[in-house]
Formats: C-alpha cells, structure tokens, sequence
C-alpha cells in the first residue's frame, strides 16, 4: 500500500483526472483486501478513498477540456504502440468506464467514441452480445459535455409492443386501461441527457417511425396527448444484428438506420481479444470476491489454462458470470470442478473426454492433440490443423467429431465457420453414410 502512495506522490503534477481515477481505484483494492488493517480502520479509508474519488469525478466533469481530440494522422497512428495509443488517451483524461485493453480494434472503438463524445451526433454501437455495447454507451456520455446528466437506459427488446410508446414517450391519465396518472416517458427522463436504445435491432416497425420522428424533430407525444413536448437527448443505439440487413428485408427502417449510425462503433469480440482474459480475470474475480465479501478467488493452473484458451461465446459478460460463479462456488481454491457442465465438457482431460458414449477410448483424433493444446501453440493454423484432421478422421460428420472431442456442437460449428471449413468437403464415397440427422446438424458447417 506504501508504495502505491509513493507512486502516486512521485506522479507528474499534470496527472490528468483518468489517471487519477485508476490510482484511487487502485489503492481501494489494496485497502480492501489488506491483512495489516483493523476492519473498521479499512471502512473508514474506504469511505475516505470513495469521497476523494466521487469529488476527482465531479472536477472532472466540470473543468476537464470538453472537445474533439484533435485527429492524428493515420500514418501516425498505426506507428504508435497499443500502449501509447492508450496512455495518450489517458493524458487527455479520457474517462474509460472500466474498459480494459488495448487491442487495436478497442482502441480505434475508443478513439473514434472520443471524438463523438463532445458532439450530440447519434452513435450506433454493435458487437456481439456480450461485448461490453452499453460500457461503451457509458463512455461516449461520460466524455461529453452531458456527462453531468442523465443517463438513461432502454431495452427494446424487453418491451411489448403494446407498452412501447408509453414507455418511451409516456402517458397522460386516462389515455388506455391502467394509466392512473399521468408518466413521463424515457426520452423526458434523458431530457438534457443521453438516451441508450439497446437492442434497437427489436424495436416493431411502429416504434422505428414514432424514434425518426424524434431525431427528425427533436420533439414527442404523450399516449393520449395532442401536446408537443421538446426533448434534447442524445441518442445512443446499440445492436448485435445487422441492421443494413434487416434493412435490406424491410424490417428495420433504411433511413432510422442512416440517422442512427452518423458514427458507426464496432466492438471485437473476446476471442479476438485474447491477450486482455488474464486482466479481465482478474479483474472481475477482484469484483466478485468485494460484492460477495470474501477475499479473491485462486485458480488452479488447468483451470487458469482453460479460462484463458476458452472461446467464450458469450464473450465478457460470460466471462465475468463464470468468475462470479467460481467465487460463489469455491473455497479458496477453485478447478474446472466449478465451471457450468456445459463449459466442463470442452475441457481437456475431463472425465467425459476420457470415455465415449460406449464407454470405450475414443480413437486418435482426441489421443493426438486436445484443442486446448492445439491453442496453446499460439496459432490459429494449428487451431485450424487440429479440426481438419479430426474431420478427415470422421469423414466430415459434425456430431461424430464434437462427440469425439466432447465439444459443444453449436460451439464445434462456430470454430468451424471461423476457419473456412466446410464437412462436406471432408466426405468421401467409401466412409459409411451419416444419418439424416447428422447430415441436418453438419449443413450449416
């Protein structure tokens, strides 16, 4: 803890508010979990180290210089280390909401919301699920001239049809079954502020015409009401589908998207952000040993293995469930013991990789190389190498080679699609025919 403080005394007088930030963030972990410290005395630097950070955010807010960075080349930025790209966002205190990283995707995802930030530009995000669209949506109105205000959220997914408009525009008393009283809608709420449309990819076609109408006009109805209420809200929309498509089917409004996506931010997914999963493991057993009041999870090191060279297809948010699982679940130790059975399967090793469904060995695909190893040679081509031999060996069936290496099938397809591989082309005339089954599950591969 001492030398924290003396980092933090040693650090340059221009620290930039961010900066600032992750120290106090940094010195509230130490203090959490320290062995030297009566509880009470902890409680109460706690509660010092929080009041110190909410009053670092609120100078932020007020005094930090509110603008688009200034653009460097594109020459110059590709000469530019991950590291550097990041520290030089930091050193314009730019706040990250807890996005950790720096793969080049990320940052460029980062460097393009902070140019947004200052502006009242909409904002379409899209990524997987699981990839963090919303922390996204977070940083994008913590680095704007709005970041004071509020900051509202919205499913559209989660919506009926029927309640979609009263819940974002609201209702006057009277105007259906059940409204009581009048209700402000959450445009009013995000009135001055930011408004993130999540899952806009759901919204019926209704609620798209009524959402053009407020971009166009900057204006709303009440359910039941002829007044005009003006709203000032800065929209921000985020999608795992792709709605130039959905457009193209006419399910989602061509021109709703073409106001939506005035900046467009992609997010990686976590498989194509490997070298971030120790950080990310970390942090989040950090964050779940402090919401379940315990000390922090150890991983046994085939635990640590497989949680690093996983795929994670519900990347970070699923991530962050399995540490907050292994916290719960374990004492002090935690294995691939505690993973959800349908993770456990595709580790190497397990008691259901050492016996097939007849309880006999299986045959040398599994024996030769198991796909964990496969990653750990550091290389997709030896990822892409160990599947092509595997379906060679089954001749080209699906299902036999996921049984074979007790992988998820769904998860099995997906590294197939990633590496261009197709089972038909490992098919031949003198392997026994697949069952309409197999030959159903293996069509999309």
């Amino acid at each position: 803890m001492m030398k924290i403080l003396d980092q933090i005394e040693e650090a340059s007088p221009a620290i930039s508010y961010a900066g600032l930030l992750e120290r106090i963030e940094i010195l509230r972990s130490t203090l959490r979990w320290s062995s030297r410290l009566e509880r009470g005395d902890i409680d109460k630097l706690l509660r010092q180290a929080t009041s110190l950070r909410d009053e670092v955010m609120q100078l932020s807010h007020k005094e930090r210089f509110v603008q688009a960075a200034v653009a460097a080349e594109p020459q110059e930025r590709v000469e530019l280390s991950r590291g550097a790209r990041r520290k030089a966002l930091l050193e314009r205190s730019f706040i990250f909401e807890g996005t950790f990283g720096d793969n080049p995707r990320l940052l460029e995802s980062l460097e393009i919301a902070e140019k947004a930030a200052p502006t009242d530009l909409p904002v379409l995000i899209d990524g997987e699920s699981g990839t963090g669209k919303e922390l996204m949506a977070k940083v994008v109105h913590a680095n704007g001239s709005r970041s004071d205000k509020p900051f509202i959220s919205v499913n559209c997914g989660a919506i009926p049809d029927n309640l979609l408009e009263s819940e974002l525009f609201g209702h006057r008393k009277g105007a259906f079954t059940g409204a009581s009283n009048d209700r402000k809608g959450k445009f009013e709420s995000a009135h001055t502020g930011t408004i993130f449309l999540d899952e806009i990819g759901e919204l019926p076609l209704a609620g798209q015409v009524k959402l053009l109408r407020v971009l166009e006009a900057h204006e709303i109805q009440r359910v039941g009401s002829d007044e005009t209420i003006a709203v000032d809200t800065r929209i921000v929309a985020a999608t795992n589908r792709n709605l130039r498509q959905l457009s193209e089917e006419g399910r989602f409004r061509e021109d709703l998207f073409y106001r939506l996506s005035v900046i467009h931010v992609t997010l990686p997914p976590l498989r194509e952000r490997r070298d971030e999963i120790p950080l990310l493991i970390a942090w989040f057993g950090d964050e779940a040993a402090g919401s379940l009041k315990r000390r922090p999870i150890r991983l046994t090191p085939r635990l640590r293995d497989f949680l690093l060279n996983y795929a994670y297809p519900g990347n970070i948010r699923e991530l962050r469930n399995v540490m907050y699982r292994l916290s719960c679940l374990a004492g002090d130790m935690a294995d691939i013991d505690h993973l959800p059975v349908d993770m456990r399967l595709a580790a190497p090793g397990s008691a259901a990789a050492s016996t097939n469904a007849s309880g006999q060995e299986p045959i040398s695909v599994a024996n030769l190389m198991s796909l964990s190893d496969a990653k750990r040679a550091a290389s997709d081509d030896a990822e892409k190498a160990f599947l092509e031999r595997g379906l060679r060996e089954v001749s080209g069936t699906v299902a036999e080679l996921a049984r074979r290496i007790d992988m998820n099938r769904s998860h099995l397809q997906m590294l197939l699609k990633k590496h261009g591989l197709h089972s038909k082309d490992f098919r031949n005339r003198h392997a026994p025919a697949a069952t309409k089954s197999d030959d159903d599950e293996d069509s999309d591969a």
